[in-house]
Formats: C-alpha cells, structure tokens, sequence
C-alpha cells in the first residue's frame, strides 16, 4: 500500500528514500554543515531539514539505521522517535553515541531510517479485575523458563 505524505524539503539533500523494494523505513539524511563529532556516550541533535503533513490515523517512526548501530554503536536515543500527524516543525534526529570511539557524522550522511504507521487511538474502560491468561502476571523473562 502506498499513502501520499506532504513534504517540504529546505535541505540540500534528496528525499528520503526506501533503498529496496520491501524495505519499511526510508533512509533520512544529516542536513548540517559541517561535519559533527559525536563523542562516547554523547548525544546530538541533528537536523534533516525535511516538514512533513502526515495523514490522520499515521505516525512517522524515527528508527537507527541497522549499519551505524552495528558497526559504530550509534542509534536514536529515543527509538522509535514518534512524529505525530499534527506536528509540522523539522525533523530532528536524537543520536547517541553508544561506542568507546568518536564518531563523525559528515553533511548528507544516511542517519536513521523514517516508516510511515498507522495507528489505532485507545479509550480506557476502567474494569475491576481482567480476563485471564496463561502467561498471566508473568513479566520479564516470565515466558523464556518453559
């Protein structure tokens, strides 16, 4: 399924794109200057120069690119970031960096990867007591013991 989505692009870079057929995420770019050095354990908050108008009933999800993350240690700190329907600011990328090494992003570089997701809105119903299940109130781990 394909779902049009608005965008203004101020960045010098392409539009996200998707890299494969059936990827999920489109890849999304640093638009900065000059090159920014994120040191161990730092954080950065990095422009794309991209705005979006979402459709109501989606999300856009902020996801680590797989690669940075395995060979670097950089992700987004808040993954998935969510960009509801409603905001029309920039997006703006949170990385951390979760390595012993500096690392450097460069103007351009694919920075985390963006998935278009629709969504359900909850209405609570407050209740007494809940049906059962057989997991029950088994938490963490709870199911890995079998």
């Amino acid at each position: 399924m394909i779902q049009q989505v608005k965008v203004i692009n101020r960045s010098n870079n392409e539009l996200p794109c998707y890299q494969t057929l059936q990827a999920a995420g489109m890849d999304v770019r640093a638009f900065i200057d000059a090159p920014v050095v994120l040191e161990p354990l730092k954080r950065a908050l990095i422009p794309t120069g991209l705005y979006v108008e979402l459709p109501e009933g989606c999300e856009m999800q902020v996801r680590p690119r797989s690669g940075l993350a395995a060979k670097h240690g950089i992700t987004v700190l808040n993954s998935p970031g969510t960009i509801d329907a409603d905001y029309r600011g920039e997006i703006k990328v949170i990385l951390v960096n979760l390595s012993d090494e500096s690392f450097t992003i460069e103007p351009g570089e694919r920075i985390a990867q963006l998935v278009l997701a629709q969504y359900v809105r909850a209405e609570w119903v407050v209740a007494d007591n809940l049906c059962d299940t057989e997991r029950g109130e088994g938490g963490f781990g709870s199911t890995d013991r079998k």
